[in-house]
């Protein structure tokens, strides 16, 4: 037996959790104290752990960036909040020329035992500024660990394994999956409820097409295979969830089984993860193919503002289905 509770509760017990099994932890951030978070994820917080604890810090992203890292490196656990991904790009230098780089350039000497959280993703009206997916530009960085919790099982065990790594993790919440509720086991056995940080897992089984993504298009993914199914095409969906390292062993298990490959990224198609999983899979499983790898992505603009615009932007079930019955020789 389980409980029902959202994305967003299951991070909150997450940090709380982190936060009273070792007190090396604190979080730090914009609005993360008073407010409680932009997102609500640390409400509460601060009232019981304090203000040494729950740090609220100047809007300077490569400024609170940086005391995390040198906090890390210090012998204390930070959890660095970053209001959204498109922020991050104000303390670059900071994750990708110092966190990421500090055990190479010290021969192993020094590592940053640093969990960097922030929101991603689109849907929600917030225009270009606000809305973006990047993560996949962190993914191409040697050094860092990054994740992208689909699930509230995954918001709720990630985490801990996040603040046990001796490296920086970059863990991506979609704003979308906040208020989405699912139950959470009591335990972590069985295929639902093991949790690591190093694989992908399979939310649906399928034969006929492996439908690959992560993150806020997990949903749209499940939506288009259910509709799928429908017509008689089974849809095996593959949930990435570490998006470095990639999952190799686990996607390609699935295209070899499948002989068909879709990718559903909210990233843009040039140069993007999905890109990279589609080099792979021709890489490692050319000959077992039926057809071409074929991918869904957000359409190469900023993100719109307008309603309509926004969700014509970005990866959407009908297009998923669309995309699938062409690997299939089918009218859309």
């Amino acid at each position: 037996m389980g409980r029902t509770i959202s994305y967003r509760q299951a991070l909150q017990e997450a940090l709380r959790e982190a936060m009273l099994a070792d007190s090396r932890v604190f979080l730090m951030g914009e609005d993360v104290g008073c407010y409680g978070g932009t997102y609500a994820v640390s409400k509460g917080l601060l009232e019981e752990f304090g203000a040494d604890r729950v740090r609220d810090t100047p809007l300077s992203e490569l400024g609170f960036v940086g005391a995390g890292i040198g906090a890390a490196l210090g012998g204390m656990r930070p959890i660095v909040e970053i209001m959204t991904v498109n922020f991050s790009l104000l303390a670059l230098d900071q994750i990708v020329n110092t966190a990421a780089l500090l055990r190479h350039m010290s021969g192993g000497q020094f590592s940053v035992p640093l969990v960097i959280r922030m929101a991603t993703g689109a849907g929600r009206q917030l225009a270009a500024q606000h809305s973006h997916s990047f993560e996949g530009w962190y993914a191409h960085i040697p050094g860092l660990r990054v994740l992208a919790p689909a699930t509230v099982v995954d918001a709720r065990r990630m985490l801990a394994q996040a603040l046990a790594d001796p490296d920086p993790v970059l863990f991506f919440e979609h704003a979308q999956l906040y208020n989405m509720e699912a139950e959470l086991p009591d335990d972590d056995g069985g295929p639902q409820g093991s949790v690591d940080i190093c694989s992908a897992a399979v939310r649906r089984v399928g034969a006929d097409l492996s439908l690959i993504t992560y993150g806020g298009s997990l949903p749209k993914a499940l939506q288009a295979a259910r509709e799928l199914d429908a017509e008689g095409i089974a849809a095996e969906v593959i949930d990435l969830r570490v998006l470095r390292p990639l999952d190799d062993v686990t996607v390609m298990a699935s295209v070899r089984k499948c002989r068909r490959a879709l990718v559903v990224d909210e990233g843009w198609r040039s140069v993007g993860i999905a890109a990279e999983i589609m080099a792979r899979i021709g890489e490692q499983a050319f000959f077992e193919l039926d057809a071409p790898p074929a991918r869904v992505c957000s359409q190469e603009v900023p993100v719109p503002y307008a309603r309509h615009l926004e969700e014509a932007a970005l990866p959407q079930p009908a297009g998923i289905v669309a995309a699938a019955r062409a690997l299939f020789g089918k009218a859309t």
